[in-house]
């Protein structure tokens, strides 16, 4: 990580504050490479991160065994792994409706008339997770008042140029230099 400001100590208080904000959302180590860019005089904000690649997606293979009734026009889901379950509901009921989706017990759902693909069906995404946890960090770590967001997300980094005015063309050249940079590393 690292913290570039004109003001030496100011840099070194946002470096703590950031610090302690990914400790407190637990992100930590997720983080492959941070940079932030801080000026006040502007004001300008930057925060550019890369994130570490995280687990695989659980697929309803990974924890189900399914079984689809033609007659019946119903899917049946094994449940093998319960620790996904509640994932495995909002992703059906989200899918397919929750009318449609029924549990008579904890280790079977039956999905009426199946309208998308249940087979090879992502039930979580740790990148997802890990996503919504940068950006809740990114956001606490944002000064307040800093609204005009120009944001960038491409692949494992994510960049924001942060002001509380009118958003200049020389900033974003800043904060695409400075992805370039993160990206080089």
């Amino acid at each position: 990580m690292k913290v570039e400001c004109y003001d030496q100590n100011g840099a070194e208080v946002y470096e703590m504050i950031v610090k302690h904000i990914l400790q407190e959302v637990q992100v930590s180590r997720s983080i492959g490479d941070m940079r932030v860019y801080v000026d006040p005089r502007e004001p300008l904000f930057i925060i550019v991160v890369k994130l570490e690649n995280a687990s695989p997606p659980i697929l309803i293979e990974d924890m189900a065994e399914l079984e689809y009734n033609k007659s019946g026009n119903e899917m049946f889901i094994k449940i093998i792994d319960e620790n996904y379950l509640p994932d495995l509901l909002k992703k059906l009921w989200e899918t397919e409706g929750r009318n449609k989706v029924h549990q008579p017990n904890r280790f079977e759902v039956i999905v009426d008339d199946p309208k998308t693909e249940i087979p090879g069906m992502i039930v979580l995404d740790p990148r997802d997770d890990l996503k919504e946890k940068i950006y809740d960090a990114i956001f606490r770590i944002i000064p307040e008042g800093f609204r005009v967001i120009d944001h960038r997300s491409e692949g494992n980094i994510i960049a924001l140029t942060c002001t509380d005015e009118m958003m200049k063309d020389e900033w974003i050249k800043k904060t695409e230099e400075i992805v370039a940079e993160v990206k080089n590393e």
